[in-house]
């Protein structure tokens, strides 16, 4: 029996984990915005201990920040840390996709090419007023395409890294969606994933580090004419 309600409390945990996080990443729960565990668990209809534990694990995942004697609050967004952030993985994604072109296989060749049709495919199916089940089905083909590049690295540490950075900067891209001027997704980027597989297919190792860098940079000076640092949300 007990067995059994420590299974449930870890299912509730993790299902809770999985709502937040989402809306984190969707830009649903806003920078700032504080998290209070009552109003949460009523949210999502899952008790408060289940709560406190989801949000001790995106806190160790920079999705919450918690704040001594004020409680949990989702993390900011200031731009300077978005440049950072795009640094960073321009230095890291680099290494990994060069490391992953010379040990990557054709079965993984295969893989990268699948993934990039998905991607295509349901870009072509994205309007302004899709939906959030498409976009967020957009978001996961997106990183599939993104870790396929570099899932062949050979390196777990790194292929994390990266994995965190990608769900960082989702968050960027979704709160500008929210409040810039348009509700659509960057015009060019389909064009620029197709270029960076083609590269990456030649196997011609610094063209594509060059095209991803390139592409990660256009999103950026995209981000920057929108105003995504927010006013704090009301407690």
């Amino acid at each position: 029996m007990k067995e059994n309600l420590l299974s449930e409390a870890r299912n509730l945990s993790e299902q809770v984990y999985d709502f937040i996080r989402r809306d984190i990443l969707q830009g649903i729960l806003l920078p700032d915005k504080k998290l209070q565990i009552e109003t949460v668990s009523e949210r999502y209809n899952i008790g408060a201990v289940p709560v406190r534990e989801a949000l001790n694990r995106l806190s160790a995942e920079g999705l919450v920040e918690r704040k001594k004697q004020r409680g949990f609050f989702v993390a900011s967004l200031p731009m300077k840390d978005l440049e950072e952030l795009v640094k960073t993985r321009i230095w890291l994604e680099t290494k990994a996709l060069s490391e992953s072109i010379a040990n990557g296989s054709e079965e993984w060749e295969d893989g990268l090419v699948l993934s990039f049709h998905r991607l295509a495919r349901t870009s072509r199916r994205l309007e302004p007023d899709s939906g959030a089940a498409l976009s967020e089905e957009w978001e996961i083909r997106h990183k599939e395409f993104h870790m396929q590049l570099i899932n062949q690295c050979g390196s777990s540490w790194l292929l994390g890294f990266c994995s965190t950075m990608m769900d960082q900067a989702v968050r960027y891209r979704n709160i500008s969606m929210h409040v810039g001027p348009s509700q659509k997704r960057r015009e060019g980027a389909a064009e620029e994933h197709k270029e960076i597989l083609d590269a990456v297919v030649a196997r011609e190792s610094a063209l594509a580090c060059k095209l991803l860098e390139a592409h990660y940079q256009t999103t950026l000076a995209a981000l920057r004419t929108v105003d995504i640092e927010l006013q704090p949300a009301e407690d």
